[in-house]
């Protein structure tokens, strides 16, 4: 029998551990990121505490900072749960910014075509329909592409982020365009605004209704559940006489719905207008939030939240105390480096050959 020298360090899935271990991992992982992140402000000659705390401050420390983080928050948490049944069947969609985008358009073009002849609150009913049936039809098409022929879901998704934002820029300088020359979409008509609650628009109240509804839609409907076994298994779910495909379309037509819906949160809420930059990132940053959160929808609340608390304080500590912005972004990618690695450490560990050689029967 052929005998082999075990590697010197081997990954194993872990056993279910128990949730206060868990969370004694995530704690210690926090713990480390502001560990590296204070080396990182001593190395610039900052006190760490006074960093720390201009980056509590800058978000949290008055009214209109808070307002402000809220809006940081918004789309990313709406994002996120757009992304959540996709990643849950194993779809991976990259392709939220685009169908942002394709959603915004959509809303767009009620708002500058339509303010005069619709009542305000009916043109935001037709602007938020709009904005989701655009990011639904945007993702119907890599889903109609992977259940027919079995595309590349990635890649087609990822390639059509650039399409839309493409559009986008034909828009400002073509059809859309302001004044000549300007590059430059027109501001919405105040019918066409999301009215404000609280001093933030009311686009985080919708998100919040989404997070319950996706909440109960993972986890305890038909569809829900349908997601879930084609998740785990593609050819047990055919077995079970599910229709893969039809389920796969479905899905993402929802999740782009609710991108859409993101998309028009965005351009009629915080920016009043629409421009090439509407998804701002957030359909990319989106995919750690509902990966730390395990595709739990209320997990992603507190952890958009803390995204959003350390981009908004993350700007003034660049403003306060003149740290590069570079620096700014390098302490959140530590954090969120640190918070994907305690995960990777709850699923699995590390086993090291023993001092006196173990062998591997092959």
């Amino acid at each position: 029998m052929h005998e082999q020298k075990t590697p010197w360090v081997r990954l194993a899935k872990r056993d279910a551990m128990p949730q206060g271990q868990i969370w004694c991992i995530r704690a210690c992982s926090f713990v480390a990121a502001l560990l590296l992140g204070g080396v990182i402000f001593l190395v610039l000659g900052h006190n760490p505490f006074s960093a720390y705390g201009t980056i509590i401050s800058g978000a949290l420390g008055k009214s209109t900072a808070i307002r402000q983080t809220v809006r940081s928050a918004i789309p990313l948490l709406g994002t996120a749960l757009a992304i959540a049944p996709c990643f849950k069947m194993r779809f991976w969609n990259i392709g939220a910014e685009g169908q942002i985008t394709a959603g915004a358009i959509a809303a767009s073009y009620f708002a500058l075509f339509w303010y005069d002849k619709l009542p305000g609150p009916v043109l935001i009913a037709v602007m938020a329909a709009a904005g989701a049936v655009g990011g639904g039809l945007w993702a119907l098409i890599p889903a109609f592409f992977k259940a027919r022929w079995g595309t590349n879901e990635t890649l087609f998704t990822l390639m059509m982020n650039y399409i839309a934002i493409g559009v986008v820029k034909w828009l400002q300088g073509g059809p859309w365009e302001g004044r000549p020359g300007s590059q430059i979409i027109p501001q919405f008509n105040e019918k066409a605004v999301l009215p404000k609650i609280l001093g933030v628009h009311c686009g985080w109240i919708i998100v919040l209704v989404l997070t319950a509804l996706m909440f109960i839609y993972m986890r305890y409907t038909k569809h829900g559940y349908e997601i879930a076994v084609i998740g785990e298994s593609g050819n047990t779910a055919r077995y079970a006489g599910m229709n893969v495909g039809w389920v796969i379309m479905r899905t993402m037509f929802l999740s782009g719905a609710v991108s859409g819906l993101v998309g028009f949160i965005v351009a009629s809420g915080a920016n009043n207008t629409l421009y090439d930059g509407v998804a701002a990132g957030v359909g990319f940053t989106a995919i750690t939030v509902a990966w730390l959160a395990q595709l739990n929808p209320f997990a992603m609340v507190g952890i958009s939240a803390l995204l959003a608390v350390l981009d908004k304080g993350a700007d003034t500590l660049h403003t306060r105390m003149n740290v590069p912005a570079s620096i700014s972004d390098i302490i959140t990618g530590i954090f969120l480096f640190c918070m994907l690695g305690c995960e990777f450490f709850i699923n699995y560990k590390l086993i090291f050959r023993g001092s006196h050689g173990e062998v591997a029967k092959a």
